[in-house]
């Protein structure tokens, strides 16, 4: 059950941002002049994943379906429908989480299970798609760019059953079957470098890993390393075709954990100005701010980590006035007062954090899960900062709230005695 759950761990922090669109044959090294049909298509690949990076669902649903229709023999357009599919669940999930990029961890639960027929019509797109690539690849077993579509079809799927319907054995077999493929593509064409990315996830997973785990992983030929599997996802984000930025949001999580900050800040904000649609990347690189700041202070650089906090702060207040004053559709007050209440913990100042979890709870349009997780924070804070009284208060609303996964019973926890920081 241990190598299971240790399995199940790494590999949903392969998948956690696994964002990977498959390059049509019409972009193969080999072809040397597009037809206009393969170019169209091509034109609208590259439009519906500024859609997807920019949250705009529906406009990217559009465009996959008008890829569809134009070459309904391409495995591309019902993928990338099934990829934009779990795209829009996973970032529900990030918002009912209070979670950004880095700091998501995705774990199914029976009260973030999607509607049955959203999961139908995931299952019935992978399979579509996965249909048309066997039979491409019927006619050559050594089709490079085929090999690495029914990959990330098995990726998607693994990541479905992992993340969405809590399918572990399910999901772990498909993920370990698409790097599989992967490494096939490397081999068949070595500067295929797309398809490094979920080699390089898994290299850095592994690794990852606590010794004893990598040991026995190790005799069942699972092998990683997490410097060569940043090296290889550095490699995807300078030379990939398709998936330089994949790689660099990946790269913004491996390198904060490795406490390789000022190298995470500069991934975060090159996806920042690349894509100003996407409020989440603001987010990430004002959370990196914060980290940066508590970094210098604890290092007794104290003018730095004064500038960095200064930069941080200014960023979040940034984001408030923006999406306050704008009324635009995808970003999301709650989450972003959250996420502010969380840097100021970081930074060691729970009374504004308090004050920024209790906005979360008003924000307009705020979900009631992430109100719930709001409530038991801003009451946590509030213990922090010895408002017992006002602490005790918020942990009587949270009971009153329905319960988001274990919220009551850190809510009685706090009602029983103050809460500590963790160490």
């Amino acid at each position: 059950m241990r190598k299971i759950q240790i399995k199940r761990w790494a590999l949903l922090l392969l998948l956690l941002l696994l964002f990977a669109p498959v390059r049509t044959p019409a972009q193969s090294g080999n072809v040397q002049q597009k037809m206009p049909t393969e170019s169209r298509i091509d034109e609208l690949r590259q439009k519906g994943s500024q859609a997807l990076f920019n949250l705009d669902y529906k406009a990217a649903r559009q465009i996959f379906k008008e890829m569809g229709q134009l070459s309904p023999r391409d495995p591309l357009g019902p993928q990338m429908l099934a990829w934009t599919l779990w795209l829009e669940i996973l970032n529900n999930s990030r918002l009912r989480q209070g979670a950004i990029y880095s700091t998501q961890s995705f774990d199914a639960h029976s009260e973030d299970r999607p509607d049955p027929r959203i999961t139908q019509e995931f299952r019935d797109l992978i399979r579509q798609a996965t249909q048309l690539a066997r039979s491409r690849l019927q006619s050559n077993s050594r089709d490079s760019d085929t090999l690495y579509t029914l990959g990330v079809l098995e990726t998607l799927r693994a990541g479905f059953s992992l993340t969405v319907e809590g399918r572990s054995l399910s999901g772990l077999r498909d993920g370990s079957s698409a790097v599989d493929k992967h490494r096939e593509v490397i081999k068949l064409d070595a500067n295929f470098h797309d398809a490094e990315l979920t080699i390089g996830m898994y290299d850095y997973l592994v690794g990852n890993l606590p010794l004893a785990v990598r040991l026995v992983a190790s005799l069942s030929g699972a092998r990683g390393s997490k410097k060569r599997g940043i090296l290889r996802l550095e490699r995807v984000a300078k030379l990939g075709q398709w998936e330089r930025d994949n790689a660099k949001l990946l790269l913004v999580t491996f390198y904060k954990r490795e406490q390789r900050l000022a190298e995470s800040l500069a991934s975060s904000r090159a996806l920042q100005e690349k894509y100003p649609g996407n409020y989440l990347f603001k987010l990430e690189t004002a959370d990196t701010l914060t980290w940066r700041a508590v970094a210098e202070r604890q290092a007794n650089r104290i003018e730095a980590a004064n500038a960095l906090e200064k930069e941080a702060l200014t960023a979040f207040d940034s984001l408030i006035r923006e999406y306050s004053a704008s009324g635009a559709r995808a970003p999301r007050l709650d989450l972003i007062h959250f996420r502010y209440g969380e840097a100021f913990l970081l930074l060691g100042q729970p009374d504004r954090a308090a004050q920024q979890f209790l906005a979360a709870t008003t924000a307009a349009g705020g979900d009631a899960r992430l109100v719930t997780r709001a409530h038991l924070r801003a009451a946590q804070s509030l213990d922090l900062a010895g408002k017992r009284a006002e602490a005790l208060a918020e942990y009587r609303v949270v009971m009153t709230r329905p319960n988001t996964r274990d919220s009551h019973e850190q809510a009685r926890r706090g009602l029983k005695e103050p809460y500590k920081k963790p160490r």
